[in-house]
């Protein structure tokens, strides 16, 4: 199947124009989250939650904007499997990835104690609050392009 099939057979609402005022609610809480945090970090964050929420249109855009960066492809790599490449991560980047999945997939537990106190351990009470607010968009992004069905590859950004 080619992208433009599966946007002409599972073409749905857009939810930047159809609800506006949502749509740039979460772009200004998106924006407010990420100041004062390393951009390398917000895009592991990023492509981490979009990995394990299974959103190909996030992840897509998201290690583009990393390699844009200057992330490397190793490290972009080692994002899915963190734990075992630890040495590929500091400990602050470990730190946020592990309280990345633990918000993401909050259902299986909750977040648990030690992975909160790593987590408050390498960030100041600001950057932990931007840090959780950040994961909390992402998992919003990721619920919307995947609501929505939008496609991996193509990027909306540009035409907001």
């Amino acid at each position: 199947m080619t992208n433009s099939e599966a946007v002409t057979r599972t073409a749905r609402v857009n939810f930047a124009k159809a609800a506006p005022k949502a749509f740039k609610a979460l772009i200004g809480f998106d924006a407010a989250a990420r100041q004062g945090l390393d951009p390398a970090l917000v895009e592991l964050v990023q492509i981490r939650s979009s990995q394990l929420n299974g959103c190909a249109y996030c992840l897509h855009m998201h290690t583009t904007d990393a390699r844009k960066a200057g992330e490397s492809e190793e490290r972009l790599h080692m994002v899915t499997v963190w734990p075992e490449a630890a040495h590929f991560f500091t400990e602050k980047e470990q730190a946020a990835l592990a309280l990345t999945e633990a918000v993401t997939l909050v259902s299986r537990g909750g977040v648990p104690d030690d992975v909160y106190a790593r987590a408050a351990a390498h960030f100041d009470e600001p950057e932990l609050a931007g840090l959780l607010a950040l994961i909390f968009t992402i998992n919003t992004w990721n619920r919307i392009a995947l609501s929505t069905a939008k496609v991996a590859g193509t990027d909306e950004r540009v035409a907001h």
